[in-house]
């Protein structure tokens, strides 16, 4: 937010600050920190409104982190433009899906945040109520998988992951959980669960199985068959890289079924 920059600089670092910002959300210690902060959220809405994609993309990502801490919700809904420039992401023409999704899902964190403060569990049944509604005209295009994944030990074979992911077209966000080897991927629903298994394969040091629950509700895990899925790489890569290793207890249980087939359903939302 350098006020003394000149216009052919502008870009590179807005986009410069705003990495930095969703570096920092990354870390769940910052957290509170950064949402207490003056100027931070009013940058960030600012960045939302900004000409450059990844921009705006790296800005809703900082905003997702963010939000998964619960203290910061009520805030953050009530700041001036929050929800106006999230709505704004999501109905301009020009932005890119996985974009418009990912202010969807803010937007939808954010609206249900003062449901019964005082009971979480009231909290989080409302909050799925308001998902399911949310959600239901939206799971047509995105689904959640979750991964568990052999060799998923440090922070180096992270990154090679995370490298792996990023080069998929159609991949919106992931959030890793170190301490049970597992990445949940939010994904177009046109993108095939195979096409993450064979891009992590590919990093020859790490293998993916598909966590699904089973009818009685036990976690089982999924092999994916071993065949080549052809993979469309993006061309226009966001320049993020998401890592947080404290998921909130609603993302635990987010996903209960997703698969490739169309019939699958996460089974949360009916």
């Amino acid at each position: 937010m350098n006020s003394s920059s000149s216009t052919m600089n502008e870009e590179p670092d807005a986009l410069s600050v705003v990495n930095q910002l969703r570096d920092l959300a990354a870390d769940p210690l910052n957290r509170r920190a950064i949402v207490q902060d003056q100027g931070c959220l009013p940058g960030l809405i600012l960045f939302m409104d900004h000409p450059n994609p990844p921009v705006v993309h790296s800005a809703l990502l900082a905003l997702r982190y963010l939000a998964e801490c619960r203290a910061n919700r009520e805030k953050m809904k009530g700041e001036l433009g929050m929800m106006l420039s999230l709505q704004n992401v999501m109905q301009k023409t020009t932005t890119p899906g996985e974009t418009k999704l990912l202010a969807s899902e803010i937007y939808d964190i954010l609206q249900s945040s003062n449901m019964a403060d005082s009971d979480s569990f009231n909290e989080m049944n409302s909050r799925r109520r308001k998902a399911q509604f949310f959600l239901g005209t939206t799971n047509k295009r995105a689904k959640t998988v979750v991964l568990h994944i052999d060799g998923l030990d440090d922070t180096s074979r992270r990154n090679l992951c995370e490298e792996a992911l990023l080069k998929i077209k159609g991949v919106i966000s992931f959030t890793f959980q170190m301490a049970v080897q597992r990445c949940v991927v939010r994904i177009r629903s046109d993108l095939k669960a195979e096409a993450l298994a064979s891009a992590i394969a590919s990093t020859k040091v790490m293998k993916a199985q598909q966590v699904v629950k089973s009818e009685s509700g036990e976690e089982m895990l999924v092999p994916f068959q071993d065949m080549a899925v052809e993979v469309e790489e993006n061309t226009e890569l966001p320049d993020y890289l998401p890592e947080d290793e404290s998921p909130t207890k609603e993302q635990d249980k987010a996903v209960s079924r997703v698969g490739s087939h169309p019939e699958a359903r996460i089974k949360e939302l009916q």
